[in-house]
């Protein structure tokens, strides 16, 4: 057994803002400002708090592709209502405020278990949790119920509506973002292989998970993608491409090409530059020796990109610098991913990638029963819909710990709260139901974030007090400037955001009541104290043990997906290209083979290995999780550390090898 400690460092550290933040922050935006302008002109700001439940709906789902994003979001939307119709209900039948926190705390276990286990991302529970607990204490009669729900349908129903529409000018938008995110990643990867004198820096393993993990989570957006017709699967073809350059970066990293000569420098020059212009390459680099063979590399990369890179990669070869060759080589294929990124994300026409084929290119292409063949697709028998939900909150499963300090957090936070004289118990509810995350280390860092965050908004909130008082137009124009700015900073850091959360709150509150700002003032920060301080106790006296099971899992699902994926890997050999060694070189470096049975076995070999490539990698992101997760708890038992590294170890190179058989030549379609 270990104890771990509860450090501070790091906990108020500000990061990049996500790069689809403006999206959610748009979406939010135009969902709540509709309806509130309404309920402006019809006299029935009290109603806001209806409307703004269904509009809040709008920031879940924006990094879903559309098709997916179509089926996820009127969960969400029937989430909310059915949460919001408990918790008026249960307004509306009893007064007792200590059986109110009770429902609002199961509720929001409820809320934590459910968002973990459909892994729906941002903002996960605590806007669910934020909305329902606020309907528990609002006075409310049971005739009124079926209007507040029609109100919160309605504004779900258009925050639908709002997140589609994007599709309408860029339908392939979240596909692209998340491509080049998987470039993006490769890019950094690159640029840390490998340290002086091939010594693997500080950070290169972690750059080597994000990159997995980043393309990993590019295919599984991919398959969300439909290809019911051709022009579809084209489409899709041209981001898989894409995809398979930055996947391939994994197999290129730790490759000792630094020494190499002649032929196989080509070959290690072809594997960096991803273009495989091979006809061309292979007369400079035979003919090649000694001093020339650098000025021949640099030559001819300057033909073919564009860019004389002669003063680095040739003179880096010329003067026997084999380190400097590799690095140059590494630095150049990094610009290249992070200039198809920057296309990806500027929304032009796809960049093109030569030399690589999709597996669309490499099946024969007809549809049949309204799907098209040759196009990637998930492995079969994997569990979709309701079933891995139910799966992962069955017996045994790691969330129900987390579940049961939701509940015992919240419920002993509104009872202190209310102990304590404070009129808005369910602040304190929120605030323990937010600083819930997946172990007791990151709860605690976002409990410090959460009290910054809300102090801090609260000084906020005192300073817009002369604009509040202006009107309801002016209290309209701040909640919504708040959403934005919430949006904005919050993954920038938690406290960050918290600052623009914490006065949204107070002015949503406000269009229902009349409480003097010093009382609302200071109930929420008493509520803020005690939800953090309470919040976190119940973590550190609830402790997770199954953190450390789950890792027994992981492991063996790993070895099982490692031993399949060797075995196909030995009776499947990879890919090989005309035009490489003991073959002549095709007439175009896009000229394909005719279909056949070569053609048909080679795509199967290709949808085998993509399958077995997605199950090892995501069992590898599986594993990463479970030893981030179990290492982040204060009271655990040791972890079996060598297990865990030999797995990952050997599950690395095992995957190295699908990656190098994926990447599958022109030629060879």
């Amino acid at each position: 057994m270990r104890v771990r400690p509860l450090a501070v460092r790091g906990a108020l550290r500000l990061r990049r803002p996500s790069d689809i933040w403006y999206r959610a922050a748009v979406g939010a935006l135009v969902a709540m400002v509709v309806p509130d302008l309404v309920l402006f002109a019809l006299g029935q700001l009290d109603l806001v708090l209806y409307t703004s439940a269904g509009a809040l709906c709008a920031l879940y789902g924006h990094g879903l592709p559309y098709a997916a994003r179509a089926r996820t979001l009127p969960w969400v939307v029937l989430g909310m209502v059915a949460s919001v119709g408990v918790a008026l209900t249960a307004a509306s039948l009893t007064t007792s405020t200590a059986l109110l926190v009770v429902f609002a705390a199961v509720v929001a276990a409820l809320h934590k278990t459910v968002c973990d286990a459909t892994r729906i991302g941002p903002p996960g529970n605590i806007i669910l949790t934020f909305v329902t607990a606020s309907a528990f204490f609002v006075p409310q009669r049971l005739g009124q119920v079926p209007l507040h729900l029609a109100l919160t349908l309605g504004t779900g129903i258009l925050a639908w509506l709002v997140c589609m529409a994007p599709a309408l000018l860029r339908p392939q938008g979240p596909e692209r973002i998340v491509v080049a995110r998987a470039l993006e990643a490769a890019a950094g990867l690159l640029r840390t292989e490998p340290g002086v004198d091939g010594a693997r820096p500080a950070g290169a393993t972690d750059a080597w998970h994000a990159t997995a993990a980043a393309v990993n989570a590019a295919w599984q957006t991919l398959y969300g993608v439909p290809a019911h017709t051709p022009a579809k699967a084209t489409a899709r073809a041209g981001l898989e491409r894409l995809l398979v350059e930055a996947e391939s970066v994994l197999g290129s990293v730790g490759r000792d090409v630094e020494g190499e000569t002649g032929r196989e420098a080509g070959r290690a020059v072809r594997t960096y530059d991803g273009r495989h212009y091979r006809h061309s390459f292979d007369d400079d680099f035979d003919r090649a020796s000694g001093q020339g063979f650098g000025r021949a590399v640099g030559q001819s990369l300057d033909q073919h990109f564009g860019q004389s890179i002669d003063q680095g990669v040739g003179q880096s070869i010329d003067h026997g610098n084999d380190q400097g060759f590799g690095q140059d080589l590494r630095r150049f294929e990094a610009e290249r991913l992070s200039d198809w990124a920057r296309e990806l994300r500027g929304g032009g026409p796809l960049p093109e990638v030569a030399g690589v084929a999709s597996s669309w290119q490499v099946g024969e292409k007809e549809e049949v029963g309204g799907e098209v063949t040759g196009v990637r697709r998930p492995a079969p028998g994997q569990p979709r819909g309701v079933r891995p939900v139910l799966a992962r909150i069955g017996p045994g499963s790691p969330l129900l710990p987390i579940g049961a300090r939701v509940a015992a957090g919240c419920v002993l936070a509104g009872w202190t709260s209310m102990a304590l004289g404070v009129g808005h118990p369910y602040w304190a509810v929120v605030t323990a139901a937010s600083i819930y995350q997946a172990n007791t280390t990151l709860t605690w860092q976002r409990a410090l974030q959460r009290t910054l965050g809300n102090v801090s908004g609260l000084l906020l909130y005192t300073a817009l007090l002369p604009l509040i008082h202006l009107g309801p137009l002016a209290m309209i124009a701040l909640a919504l400037a708040c959403q934005v700015g919430a949006e904005a900073w919050i993954s920038r850091n938690y406290w960050l955001g918290s600052t623009c959360v914490t006065p949204l709150a107070l002015l949503l509150s406000g269009f229902g009541s009349q409480l003097p700002a010093r009382a609302l003032i200071a109930d929420r920060w008493i509520d803020t104290v005690v939800g953090a301080a309470v919040g976190l106790a119940c973590c550190l006296v609830v402790t997770n043990r199954r953190a450390a099971d789950r890792i027994e899992v992981a492991l063996e699902r790993v070895a099982a997906a490692e031993a399949a994926a060797s075995r196909l890997l030995a009776t499947r050999p990879a890919p090989r290209a005309s035009g490489t060694e003991g073959s002549a070189p095709p007439a175009s470096g896009t000229e394909r083979s005719a279909p056949g049975a070569g053609s048909t076995e080679r795509a199967d070999g290709v949808r085998e290995a993509g399958w077995a490539r997605d199950r090892l990698a995501g069992c590898l992101v599986e594993l990463r999780e479970a030893v981030e997760v179990a290492s982040g708890e204060w009271w655990q038992r040791a972890l079996p550390e060598e297990r865990i590294d030999h797995a990952q170890q050997q599950g690395h190179r095992t995957l190295v090898r699908l990656v190098r058989q994926l990447r599958v030549p022109v030629a060879a379609a």
